[in-house]
């Protein structure tokens, strides 16, 4: 366990450039929630990428390491999601923006498909686009309910949330002109643990996508905590510790 970052405020989302030297993360070090990175090993100095007054979570780097798809809260309205270029000159420019939230933004191994949550069908679901034309396209991938999607290695498996935090997964199916999966099925059978309004993904796939690595509530795997949490009221507690503790 190494300890990545040391300033005073909250960092958190990190993700992975391509070739895994640098981490890119959301840091409130300087008010505003804007996007840094550093270095993986710790050397050096951290360095923000963007800067605003809207916070701004980073989502994935495209697979030849050019582009940061990133999420950006616009004010009261809705939060869209952006491209900054990762080379010196930070631009930054609209990909999806709608009334409805959009967030999670993940590019495809290949860098051919963009797949996001959105609220748009009145619930999260999972879509996918073709990228960089996000408007030359757009599939639903989930049926009841999704969130926070992640590829396999390889690019023949999309998996996401379900609605319960079950991780299910789709095949993407052979097609020259057009995106195609399967029927979603569950993949792990655990619900992985969600913190409500946290947006980041609780899991993750190998490289050989044999193997999930999941963040699970303590009570999925300890069976004397396996119990339904409760609430305990006690009345009358004031006389009760009077009682034991009677005054000098």
């Amino acid at each position: 366990m190494t300890r990545l970052t040391f300033d005073p405020g909250l960092d958190s989302d990190p993700i992975w450039t391509a070739d895994g030297g640098r981490i890119v993360y959301a840091s409130a070090r300087a008010g505003a929630t804007n996007i840094f990175w550093q270095s993986a090993d710790g050397t050096g100095s951290a360095e923000g990428l963007t800067k605003g007054p809207n916070y701004q979570l980073p989502g994935s780097v495209t697979p030849d390491g050019r582009l940061l798809i990133f999420r950006e809260g616009v004010g009261a309205r809705a939060v869209d999601l952006r491209v900054l270029t990762l080379d010196e000159r930070r631009e930054t420019r609209p990909l999806l923006q709608a009334a409805l939230p959009v967030a999670n933004g993940e590019m495809s191994p290949d860098g051919r498909w963009l797949a996001y949550q959105s609220d748009e069908s009145g619930r999260p679901e999972i879509f996918v686009r073709p990228f960089p034309d996000v408007n030359g396209g757009r599939w639903q991938v989930s049926t009841t309910g999704g969130t926070r999607p992640a590829w396999a290695r390889d690019g023949r498996e999309l998996y996401y949330l379900d609605r319960n935090n079950f991780i299910t997964l789709v095949n993407i199916l052979p097609s020259s002109t057009s995106f195609a999966t399967s029927s979603p099925v569950k993949a792990l059978d655990a619900p992985t643990a969600v913190t409500i309004g946290v947006p980041y993904r609780s899991f993750d796939v190998s490289p050989d996508g044999k193997r999930f690595l999941v963040i699970k509530d303590a009570r999925d795997s300890d069976t004397k905590s396996s119990a339904t949490p409760g609430l305990v009221v006690v009345q009358n507690w004031v006389e009760e510790l009077k009682a034991l503790l009677p005054a000098k």
